[in-house]
């Protein structure tokens, strides 16, 4: 059984809500079959139980660090009853669900996902939030699901978390852009490049914004995965005014193209 490791803090909900999860057989095997279509199947890269780990812990630092520099969460802005607690719940949830939907098939695997979410998420939050919160968080949890979908809109801060820490699952070759196993391109090629990712704090002496992600490249070809995935995953999601990416070239075998590339 996969075990999180989620930094709950004092948030007593999401802790509960984690205890099922990493007890939850149903969602464990969905990740399973998740990763026999991707990985086995299809040659892609993984789309399991290690992904939405670490798409869940990306999500709530950014979600962390964002509600301490004073932004809200849209369902503590919309909804009079709901606090952060809850916006941690959303993104939580809606990480470890995002993908589920490629058990069935990649194509479509967004819509497929919110299909096989809802009794999850119905049953995870039944004995924690009564039915009216419950509702709402089921419907949050739902649109950033499908909102990681390239072509749809985000309209939540939660959605474009969502989008944004599953493009950033990219460290030591763990590319989003889907390329298969053995094939040497440039997608294998750009993901290998990806060194590591780190977050970090924005210093506003260094006229820097809320958060900066820092992201280590040992070849000039990763810029494919920053220009292709993240800086489109990153368009539209509310994220733009509050995120920097600065990304930096180290490796020293070759010749360098560039020695710095930000967005």
């Amino acid at each position: 059984m996969t075990s999180f490791k989620i930094p709950v803090r004092q948030n007593q909900k999401l802790k509960k809500i984690v205890e099922l999860v990493e007890k939850d057989v149903e969602l464990q095997t969905y990740w399973k079959c998740s990763n026999i279509v991707a990985i086995d199947r299809l040659g892609f890269s993984d789309h399991g139980p290690t992904h939405v780990r670490i798409v869940a812990n990306i999500a709530l630092k950014l979600l962390r660090m964002l509600v301490e520099s004073g932004v809200k969460p849209n369902i503590v802005r919309d909804y009079k009853n709901m606090n952060n607690d809850d916006a941690e719940v959303v993104v939580f949830m809606a990480s470890i669900l995002h993908d589920v939907g490629h058990a069935i098939h990649r194509e479509n695997h967004e819509s497929y996902s919110i299909s096989l979410a809802i009794p999850i998420i119905e049953r995870t939050l039944k004995n924690i939030y009564p039915v009216e919160d419950r509702t709402i968080l089921k419907s949050e949890i739902l649109h950033a699901i499908i909102s990681h979908q390239r072509d749809i809109l985000p309209l939540t801060l939660e959605a474009g978390i969502i989008r944004v820490a599953d493009a950033l699952d990219m460290q030591e070759g763990r590319a989003r852009i889907p390329f298969q196993a053995g094939e040497i391109n440039i997608y294998s090629v750009s993901a290998l490049a990806v060194e590591n990712v780190k977050i970090r704090k924005g210093s506003k002496e260094n006229n820097e914004k809320v958060i900066v992600v820092e992201i280590s490249l040992t070849n000039s070809s990763g810029i494919f995965q920053i220009d292709e995935m993240l800086k489109k995953k990153m368009k539209n999601t509310g994220l733009e005014k509050y995120l920097q990416i600065k990304v930096n070239i180290s490796g020293k075998s070759e010749k360098r193209i560039i020695d710095e590339f930000e967005i």
